[in-house]
């Protein structure tokens, strides 16, 4: 077992450090079945971080559990940094099987196309249904199904188990006051947490107006914060969320219905916009 974590760690210094941690991934997996706890906490960081398996808080979460519950004190430590509790082990480490790459994404789009055509690409073969479901519930909200599938990626890695200490549940994180604000009963049930979560996101698209940037603050951490705070809250983990939705998306505005709602007081009025025309 020694001899297998030092070579994991071997291949995770490799130059080429993607496929290096793929190849450490590999052996994580093998350790993580024999009951290391080492690399159980290894391969949790590896996916809690997407590096060369696919980003997953979901499966980082329950790896840190099962180690940490066995008393592995850095494990228990990411479990407070991590807040998400999961039970969702990677399929490397229940069954033979290798691990899934982390998606090669184009940094910079140049390809022009958005980068979360790539992320799901990449995606494992048991979430892909979750992908036209998505899609065909988007056009029903008249929303754009890239910004709802880039949401989806960020807040569950398509996880419809996933779950977060405050108690946010499925594949969009719905705490239990989104839930019941949009009559979801069960928000472990794809179909519905979707429903919900596309719901409160064209709320939020019509109350900012479209802009989206403000929109996912307030997905991520409420409307009346962005309106206290007169734009994207100071919040660490609120600003990289944004950020990572956006750069899967590729863009800051969004159509919006503007019958839905008011537009949020943080918005100039239409009189104001007017007279600065002028």
């Amino acid at each position: 077992m020694r001899r297998l974590l030092e070579q994991a760690g071997e291949r995770e210094s490799a130059a080429n450090a993607q496929d290096g941690a793929w190849q450490a991934a590999v052996l994580y997996c093998e350790a993580s079945r024999s009951g290391s706890l080492e690399a159980q906490y290894r391969l949790g960081m590896l996916y809690a971080f997407g590096q060369g398996v696919p980003e997953s808080r979901s499966f980082a979460a329950a790896l840190f559990s099962l180690a940490a519950s066995q008393g592995h004190a850095r494990a228990n430590e990411m479990l407070d940094s991590i807040q998400l509790t999961s039970d969702a082990l990677p399929a490397c480490v229940t069954t033979t099987q290798l691990p899934e790459r982390a998606p090669r994404l184009v940094a910079d789009g140049s390809d022009g196309s958005p980068l979360i055509d790539n992320y799901l690409l990449s995606l494992a073969p048991s979430k892909r249904w979750l992908v036209p479901l998505a899609t065909t519930l988007s056009t029903w909200y008249e929303l754009d199904p890239k910004l709802v599938l880039s949401v989806i990626a960020v807040e569950s890695n398509f996880e419809t188990a996933a779950r977060s200490p405050k108690a946010a549940a499925g594949l969009m994180q719905l705490i239990p006051q989104t839930a019941e604000r949009f009559n979801v009963r069960n928000a472990h049930d794809a179909t519905q947490n979707l429903r919900g979560g596309m719901r409160y996101l064209r709320w939020l698209l019509s109350y900012y107006r479209g802009d989206v940037t403000y929109a996912l603050a307030a997905y991520n951490a409420g409307e009346k914060r962005v309106d206290r705070f007169r734009g994207v809250p100071p919040f660490p983990e609120t600003r990289s969320y944004v950020q990572r939705v956006l750069r899967l998306y590729g863009s800051a505005r969004h159509a919006f219905d503007e019958t839905l709602t008011a537009a949020s007081p943080l918005l100039p009025s239409a009189a104001d916009a007017r007279a600065r025309s002028r």
